[in-house]
């Protein structure tokens, strides 16, 4: 339900919510499903997890930090989706730059590549936490999601030297 935007007359079964108390906001509750978001505002993690985001506790894993795109009032519900895809269109172009092509990964492949390039490399436990687990978490889904990186791209497209993580050759 994308229609649902800032205005005065209330559009047909869009949730609504007043912010700053001059402004009634419409918006669609599911057009953010699926998306990490992290905000220190109070409102805007309110707003956020009312557009069907998860909004983690710290910018750590989450795949958009709000408080980075500078979105000023007033904003339209469509203002700030627009804003948040591009920083996910973003992503989306540092994948197509590191394999040549448009390819689609699981969400947690995608995340540690797209990681891995941004910094430069990391430690298990810095890209664990990166990723929202604790550092000493007994899970195995990164070390998972790494060994199917390697098996599908090669060996050598993680590359682990001296503890540290860092995207090779396909």
């Amino acid at each position: 339900m994308i229609g649902c935007v800032n205005q005065r007359v209330k559009p047909r079964r869009c949730p609504r919510f007043l912010l700053d108390n001059s402004m009634l906001f419409y918006y669609s509750g599911t057009m953010l499903d699926g998306i990490k978001i992290f905000s220190s505002d109070s409102v805007w993690r309110q707003i956020l997890s009312d557009f069907g985001a998860t909004v983690p506790d710290s910018p750590d894993g989450a795949d958009v930090n709000f408080d980075l795109l500078n979105i000023h009032l007033p904003a339209s519900a469509l203002d700030i989706k627009t804003a948040i895809q591009d920083v996910l269109d973003g992503d989306r172009l540092i994948i197509r730059n590191i394999f040549g092509h448009d390819i689609h990964l699981p969400a947690i492949q995608a995340r540690i590549v797209i990681m891995l390039y941004k910094s430069g490399g990391m430690s298990g436990n810095d890209l664990r936490v990166a990723l929202g687990y604790a550092p000493d978490a007994t899970t195995h889904v990164v070390d998972t999601a790494i060994y199917q990186l390697r098996r599908t791209f090669g060996r050598e497209f993680i590359q682990n030297n001296g503890g540290i993580y860092k995207i090779g050759k396909l």
